[in-house]
């Protein structure tokens, strides 16, 4: 094992143990190569992270070992290490890291952690939802170029209704639509705000894309995952870097290049030179929060035509207004009416 490295960061000196540990096995890319990497694109991560609680997914080995997730922060954790209290969707209270500098990071990376899952709230203000985020998840049946095609209507409608959204790579297969939004509503506002978006898009790309909560009924389509906007629900964060061994990196991407970018062609080896040349993509986003309210007018109309709320998953307890939670082909069927027998007749001759 290689010595360790002391890395200055945010005036703070964090060491890094076994810098040399291979990480990814497909170019060899190490510990320290990781934490370059986070170095390298840090204004674009703390633009996103600054000030959010995390869930940490640690790989000790590397993308290729086995990994565990870390909702509280473990002893012996430096004193200076920023927290806060979150719940998991099940109610389970958790001291949770908040990503309040890069040296935060590189703590975190040191440990192993290859993916920051983010809270949509900032730690600062953990009743107000400031990130919408479309999920735009390609299941059993569906491409890659669906996906494309579901985010192009995504920004479509969007547009229609005077948001601006912006796109990333989910780093793995998927793509992620986010909404910067003013904190003026709590997640469960924002999470019927993405289930009247799912809706409509279903309505307006009804062989492409589907809000259907139940697998039975997504069929080859794109679903549009709502429930990733529930209370104490967690996104895998911009710019962070999956745990697949050629280190591909959640990518914030202008729109523009949607129809050419594979999900695995930016990488902690491609990024940050694409960043240098281009600038981030992002990085208006925060100084142009949007209104919740066309996507309410939507949940508004969708209740005045009798539609009810989606499923929630099942660690939630029941909520107000929600169906049966209950895949259709298992729900119960009403029992047809037997037949009365019929009387006999008493003027038979």
């Amino acid at each position: 094992m290689s010595d360790p490295v002391d890395v200055s960061v945010a005036g703070r000196t964090v060491t890094v143990t076994s810098p040399d540990k291979v990480f990814f096995t497909t170019r060899g890319d190490t510990k320290l190569d990781l934490v370059n990497y986070y170095l390298s694109v840090g204004d674009s991560v703390m633009s996103q992270m600054i000030d959010r609680p995390v869930l940490l997914q640690r790989f000790p080995n590397g993308a290729h070992g086995s990994n565990f997730f870390q909702k509280r922060i473990p002893d012996g954790a430096p004193d200076w290490l920023h927290t806060t209290m979150v719940q998991t969707p099940n109610g389970t209270p958790s001291r949770a890291l908040v990503v309040a500098d890069l040296a935060h990071l590189v703590w975190a990376v040191n440990l192993g952690c290859l993916g920051f899952h983010s809270w949509p709230v900032r730690a600062s203000d953990p009743e107000h939802c400031d990130e919408l985020r479309i999920d735009l998840d390609p299941g059993p049946g569906t491409t890659y170029a669906m996906a494309q095609e579901a985010a192009a209507a995504t920004k479509a409608l969007l547009d229609d209704i005077g948001i601006t959204g912006y796109i990333k790579t989910s780093g793995n297969r998927g793509l992620h639509v986010y909404v910067r939004l003013l904190p003026t509503h709590d997640s469960v506002a924002v999470r019927s705000a993405a289930v009247a978006m799912a809706r409509e898009l279903e309505r307006r790309h009804p062989t492409l894309i589907t809000a259907a909560w139940w697998k039975e009924e997504r069929g080859a389509r794109i679903f549009i995952d709502f429930n990733q906007n529930a209370p104490h629900k967690t996104v895998f964060a911009p710019w962070s870097v999956r745990a697949l061994d050629h280190a591909p990196v959640s990518f914030p991407f202008p729109w523009e290049l949607l129809p050419t970018l594979r999900p695995h062609d930016m990488t902690i080896a491609t990024v940050p030179t694409w960043v240098a040349e281009h600038g981030d993509a992002w990085v208006a986003m925060n100084d142009s929060p949007q209104p919740i309210e066309p996507f309410l007018d939507m949940v508004r109309r969708d209740q005045g035509a009798g539609l009810v709320d989606a499923p929630w998953p099942p660690v939630y307890p029941k909520m107000e207004g929600e169906p049966m939670r209950v895949a259709p082909s298992r729900a119960k069927k009403p029992k047809p009416d037997k037949p009365k027998p019929k009387k006999p007749r008493t003027d038979a001759v």
